[in-house]
């Protein structure tokens, strides 16, 4: 098997390279400091990706007619890895890039196509997502908030948490129970949801992962029009397994890890106390988990490119890129913990929040594990 690059993916990597040296700012790592739901990131994103759609950068992989170049599974990836690399400059609209714009494709209206999807392609676009709630958060067949058809309109009624981005955001991508549907998956409405839209209130939650990237949000008679709903009422769940899919395989969180873990390693060579034979030795063990995160990603995007569903391995990948950021991340607390306080060291300080949220952001770490255990592994339920 050969493992290495083609000539044209290794021109694509050099060209996003090129660019990023190009257009990132010296100030870009205190940027990304304060977290991808800032006012200061996205703000920064809203001049950055505009400049990246400019270059023909921001979604390559989307088709031609949506303003992408058709490029191909592995060529998005690319671009990922590349961005996650700095720090992921793109801010919430990676979102767009990877799973909010490609959902809209294929599921949305010609109407909602053409009034989202082009402002998406120009870099212009902040979006939140609707889905986690006080009793449903990664169980999303069991979420309460209810949307009640009126006329020509839904009224909807419930709560959201830990929605990240909502303070800034234009537009929710909201998950509902179609009141009097009963319970279950077939019952769940997907809409697209202007936060300006009377009856919303958002709260943000205080927390170590970045200011004001997540939050409450509360929905109290929030009416929506019937053509505000993305596909058929009973369709919620194919297109929410869709989303997750593509939101998933679209962060090779992997990338950032192995340079900070460069950087720490760098650091640790400066003070002559890489010698450590214990020091070397986890070095290496987070090195690797990088490595197999990687390659467990690679296998998901390998699939992708040939059609194929990702089943469990997006699962399994997902975990192993949760180990990855969580190895580096424990490294540096052991042997560098100086690098953790004060205001000199932003990368280390924001590789490790975004280490603490991987193991929630996405579906978190249990529910993967134990979607792991009964579907890949056929272990039974509660076993």
């Amino acid at each position: 098997m050969d493992f290495s690059w083609g000539e044209d993916d290794q021109r694509f990597r050099a060209r996003v390279r090129d660019f990023l040296e190009r257009e990132l700012p010296s100030d870009w790592p205190e940027i990304a400091r304060h977290g991808p739901g800032s006012k200061e990131q996205t703000e920064f994103s809203l001049s950055f990706c505009p400049k990246l759609a400019e270059a023909g950068l921001l979604m390559p992989h989307w088709p031609k007619e949506w303003g992408g170049e058709g490029r191909s599974a592995w060529q998005h990836l690319i671009l990922g890895e590349e961005m996650w690399a700095t720090g992921e400059p793109r801010g919430a609209q990676y979102m767009n890039v990877n799973w909010i714009g490609p959902t809209l494709m294929r599921y949305g209206s010609e109407d909602q196509k053409q009034r989202y999807i082009p402002q998406m392609a120009q870099g212009k676009a902040i979006w939140c997502q609707g889905f986690s709630e006080p009793g449903a958060g990664s169980d999303l067949a069991s979420l309460r908030t209810s949307a009640r058809r009126d006329g020509t309109d839904y009224v909807i009624n419930g709560s959201k948490i830990w929605t990240s981005y909502a303070g800034l955001a234009e537009h929710c991508f909201l998950l509902a129970r179609i009141a009097g549907d009963g319970g279950g998956k077939s019952a769940i409405a997907i809409f697209l949801v202007p936060m300006a839209t009377p009856g919303i209130e958002i709260r943000s939650i205080p927390s170590l992962i970045g200011h004001g990237d997540i939050h409450e949000v509360f929905l109290t008679d929030v009416r929506v029009p019937a053509s505000q709903r993305l596909g058929e009422e009973g369709a919620g769940w194919e297109i929410i397994s869709f989303s997750l899919a593509n939101e998933r395989v679209g962060l090779p969180r992997y990338e950032l890890s192995v340079r900070v873990l460069g950087e720490m390693v760098t650091k640790l060579r400066a003070r002559d106390e890489f010698d450590d034979p214990v020091i070397q030795m986890r070095a290496g063990e987070a090195a690797a988990a990088c490595e197999a995160a990687r390659l467990l990603v690679y296998r998901v995007v390998d699939g992708k490119e040939r059609q194929q569903g990702a089943g469990t391995d997006a699962n399994i990948a997902r975990l192993a890129v949760i180990a990855a950021d969580h190895a580096v991340s424990e490294f540096g607390m052991d042997f560098l913990p100086d690098g953790y306080s004060g205001l000199g060291h932003p990368q280390l300080l924001a590789h490790h929040e975004r280490a603490i949220v991987s193991g929630i952001a996405a579906g978190a770490a249990e529910i993967q594990m134990n979607l792991v255990a009964r579907r890949h592994l056929d272990l039974p339920k509660g076993g």
